[in-house]
């Protein structure tokens, strides 16, 4: 057992000599086991070990005897023992959670701060050691499967997380067991284990011994193989789509924070459905800061705005939103889209006479108005959209964009006049060759624009 555990602290590199370990010690058998195997291991890897206990105060005289249990067996270890008190009930209910959420969550907050309070004191980074075995991820990673999860919660637990590290991923629940009878251990058993009300609980004491019995009695181990194969295919496409957001992604910052993220829109549509998935996961973790909360469905209400056209917009979690714009996928904060207001538009028509002189001004300019054969709108930009150049070439407006290093962010917000999908002037820009007075024009419109963004901006 104590080779095994070993060995796969050093594979998966979770410490390494002399580092400092937290262990999470309830008193129940698996967290007593992981609490004396690292006892057992503190001198020849040179290790700092404390324990903190939390009481989450929903089990009455129990609680109470589980904390001074753990108290008694850190003392008997040489283990400095920390307790750590909450109130799950009415955190549970102040956040609509269930209990075992609520409690999980408090958990962990506990001993993340209880590793920066060693840190702030003695510096130097701190590990926080959980007692998860090879069952826990059998149960989470079927757990995950029944609720629809993506690759990375079929992958199971994971056996680093930030600060947190499972030494005992590698062992069974009845390894465990037998490890303690061998080293006459005692723990205390929680109640609520054997309660039917828990998920995990159906899922250990009626789902797994059914699949067992009755269809393969190594179905746990050949679960945690898949879950190892479908992790690395999550970390692969995770580096895949990070590759590709750093060719072709964009960010837009305002006094030096991101405030949006985006892909090309154009070239992510040509990618298979599955790195679509991946790169729109990433833009929803960079803005959201994590994985909380980011459900398939978010992911995938975000990836058909690539079939739709730009002003559609999906809401997202933790305050976010995914919008189409023109050329571009984008996340962002609710309330962060700019506001491109269209300009004022003066028409006058008018008789060309030869000598008279055409205006220069940046924002007035004069057509042909017998050129013009339908009605003219301002607005911003459509796929298709083109003038006309000297000579009789077509340029599309996208093509022009580029070529004139307008920022992919602010193309939303250059209006153009057009007719159809002849653009007869990029507002503040450029016109139309089709569209230019000519010694043979008779009539001209005049349009002076006023207002709106220049530029987009």
């Amino acid at each position: 057992m104590r080779r095994r555990v070993e060995e796969f602290i050093r594979k998966q590199a979770l410490f390494g000599r002399g580092s400092r370990v937290l262990a999470a010690v309830s008193g129940g058998a698996d967290s007593v086991c992981l609490l004396y195997l690292l006892a057992q291991i503190r001198e020849e890897w040179e290790l700092e070990l404390r324990a903190l206990h939390v009481n989450h105060g929903i089990r009455g005289e129990e609680a109470c005897r589980d904390e001074a249990f753990t108290k008694k067996l850190c003392q008997r270890l040489s283990v400095p023992c920390k307790v750590c008190r909450v109130d799950v009930v009415s955190y549970a209910r102040e956040q609509r959670l269930s209990l075992e959420e609520g409690a999980r969550k408090l958990r962990y907050e506990a001993l993340e701060e209880e590793a920066s309070c060693w840190e702030r004191q003695e510096g130097g980074p701190v590990k926080v050691a959980v007692a998860h075995h090879g069952d826990d991820n059998v149960e989470t990673i079927l757990h995950n499967l029944f609720r629809g999860s993506g690759l990375k919660g079929l992958g199971g637990i994971r056996p680093r997380r930030g600060k947190i590290i499972r030494p005992l991923l590698a062992v069974t629940r009845k390894e465990i067991l037998s490890y303690i009878e061998e080293n006459h251990l005692s723990y205390c058993e929680d109640s609520t284990n054997a309660s039917e009300d828990y998920t995990r609980n159906k899922l250990r004491h009626q789902v797994m011994p059914l699949i067992c019995s009755q269809i393969n009695g190594r179905a746990p181990e050949h679960i945690l193989q898949a879950a190892q194969r479908l992790s690395q295919a999550d970390e692969y496409l995770e580096g895949r789509a990070l590759l590709w957001l750093k060719q072709y992604g964009a960010w837009e910052k305002d006094e030096g924070q991101v405030i949006r993220a985006g892909a090309d829109a154009g070239k992510l549509s040509r990618e298979e459905p599955i790195i679509q998935t991946y790169v729109i996961r990433q833009l929803i973790r960079g803005m959201a800061g994590s994985w909380k909360d980011i459900a398939s469905i978010h992911v995938e209400n975000a990836r058909e705005l690539l079939e739709k056209q730009a002003g559609k917009q999906a809401d997202l979690p933790c305050g976010l939103m995914a919008r189409r714009t023109y050329d571009y996928l984008w996340v962002e904060q609710k309330g962060q889209m700019k506001s491109f207001q269209p300009p004022k538009a003066e028409f006058k028509t008018f008789s060309y006479e030869k000598g008279m002189e055409i205006p220069q001004n940046r924002y007035t300019k004069w057509f042909d108005y017998d050129k013009i054969k339908s009605g003219l709108s301002v607005r911003t930009r459509q796929a298709g959209d083109y003038f006309v150049l000297p000579g009789g070439g077509r340029k599309t407006i996208k093509s022009y964009f580029i070529d004139e290093k307008i920022p992919a962010m602010l193309r939303d917000g250059v209006f153009l006049l057009a007719e159809g999908s002849h653009v007869l002037w990029v507002i503040g820009r450029r016109i139309s060759e089709a569209y230019k007075v000519t010694d043979r024009t008779k009539r001209i419109l005049q349009v002076h624009v006023s207002g709106g963004n220049e530029d987009g901006r």
